[in-house]
C-alpha cells in the first residue's frame, strides 16, 4: 500500500468552542477561520446567538464574524444539543451574568453528568438549580461572584475552562490545581488575549484586570489550527503504508495534544515537523509521515505523572511553553 499527497484536516474542535466563546464575549467584531463545522459547534454558536452575539454561518472553508456588545438575558432555554463543551462551558460565562438561564439539551446530553462543574461554581456564589438530578436541565442565576482557589477532583479542561470563564466573566480571581495537566486551549487564548492568566507555582492563576478595564476583551483575528485528533489516523495510515509520503498541513501539535506522535517516534517512527509558527498562542506544524518498521514499546502515559515532576508533558504550563520553544529552529523562534 502506497500513501502520498497533502491533506489538511479539519480545524480543532476545542479550540473552535473556545475562540467562538471569547468572540462572544469581546467588544466588536472578531474574525475566525478555520472553525470546525460539526454540529457540536454549531450548538456552541447557537447558544451564543441567543445571548445576543451576531454569528455569521458556519461553513466550510469560509470565514466566521462575531460582533457583539454584551451578553444579554434569552428568550427561551438555551438548547446545547449534544455538546458536552457547550453546556458545561457556558455554565462557566452564565455564572457571571445577572440574570437566570436554562441550559438543556437532547437526549443524551441529558444523561451527561454536570457536578463537577455546577459544585465549584455554586461555592464562587452562583445559583444552580438542579432539575434531573446531576445533569440537564440546569437553571443558573449568576452575578456577585467570589474568589475561587480550587483542586480539581480529575484533571479536566472542561473544568478548568469553566472555571477561568467565571473568573473572566464575573472579574474574580481564580486559582487551580490540577492532578495532572489537562489540555490548555483555554489558558493559552486568555494568554494570547493578555487576558490576566499565568502559571504560579504549579497552579495555573487568573487575575481579573483592573476595574477601569474589567469586561474589555478585545476582539481578534484567529485562524484555527488542524484538529491532532483527527490527523492521528492520517499519520498511522502513512507510517503502515509500504512507501510514499504524506504532508498533513496545518496541525496543531500543542503538548498536551500530541502523545501518539511521541509514542509513535518511540516505536521507531520519524514524524517531521516543519513549518513551526504560533496560531493564536497554539504551536503549529506540517507534518511529513513516511512509512516505517515499528517496534513494541512498553509505554507509561506521562499524564500519571503529578504536576510536580515539572515534566514538559505534565509538568508546569512554564516548562511546556519551553519545550515548544526547543522545537522551534532559531528561524521559527515565535512559535512557542
Amino acid at each position: 500500500m502506497k500513501v502520498q499527497g497533502v491533506v489538511r484536516p479539519p480545524g480543532d474542535k476545542s479550540i473552535s468552542h473556545r475562540v467562538l466563546m471569547l468572540a462572544a464575549l469581546a467588544r466588536g467584531t472578531s474574525e475566525l477561520s478555520g472553525l470546525l463545522t460539526g454540529e457540536d459547534v454549531k450548538s456552541t454558536a447557537r447558544v451564543l446567538r441567543q445571548l445576543g452575539a451576531d454569528i455569521s454561518p458556519i461553513r466550510a472553508a469560509g470565514p466566521v464574524s462575531v460582533h457583539a456588545s454584551r451578553i444579554t438575558h434569552p428568550a427561551s432555554r438555551l438548547n446545547c444539543g449534544n455538546s458536552g463543551t457547550t453546556a458545561r462551558l457556558m455554565l462557566g460565562i452564565l455564572a457571571g451574568q445577572r440574570f437566570a438561564a436554562t441550559l438543556t439539551g437532547d437526549a443524551s446530553l441529558r444523561r451527561r453528568p454536570m457536578r463537577r462543574v455546577t459544585e465549584p461554581l455554586r461555592t464562587m456564589g452562583a445559583e444552580i438549580t438542579e432539575k434531573g438530578g446531576d445533569a440537564l436541565p440546569r437553571r443558573i442565576r449568576g452575578g456577585r461572584l467570589r474568589p475561587l482557589t480550587y483542586t480539581t477532583p480529575v484533571a479536566s479542561a472542561q473544568i478548568k475552562s469553566a472555571l477561568l470563564l467565571a473568573g473572566l466573566t464575573g472579574n474574580v480571581s481564580v486559582t487551580i490545581r490540577e492532578p495532572y495537566r489537562s489540555r490548555d486551549h483555554t489558558e493559552r487564548l486568555l494568554v494570547h488575549l493578555g487576558l490576566g492568566l499565568h502559571e504560579r507555582d504549579g497552579a495555573i492563576v487568573f487575575e481579573p484586570r483592573p476595574p477601569e478595564r474589567r469586561g474589555s476583551v478585545p476582539s481578534f483575528r484567529l485562524a484555527v489550527p488542524g484538529d491532532a485528533s483527527s490527523a492521528a489516523f492520517l499519520v498511522a495510515a502513512a507510517v503502515l503504508a509500504e512507501a510514499g509520503e504524506l504532508l498533513i498541513e496545518n496541525v496543531g501539535v500543542n503538548p498536551t495534544r500530541t502523545g501518539f506522535l511521541v509514542v509513535l517516534e518511540r516505536m521507531g517512527a520519524h514524524v517531521e515537523r516543519v513549518n513551526l509558527r504560533n496560531e493564536g498562542g497554539e504551536p503549529v506544524a506540517d507534518l511529513v509521515v513516511r512509512p516505517a518498521r515499528l517496534r513494541a514499546r512498553k509505554w507509561v502515559p506521562p499524564r500519571s505523572r503529578p504536576w510536580s515532576t515539572k515534566s514538559p508533558s505534565s509538568g508546569s504550563w512554564r516548562a511546556a511553553r519551553l519545550e515548544e520553544r526547543k522545537r522551534c529552529s532559531a528561524k521559527w523562534a515565535s512559535c512557542g
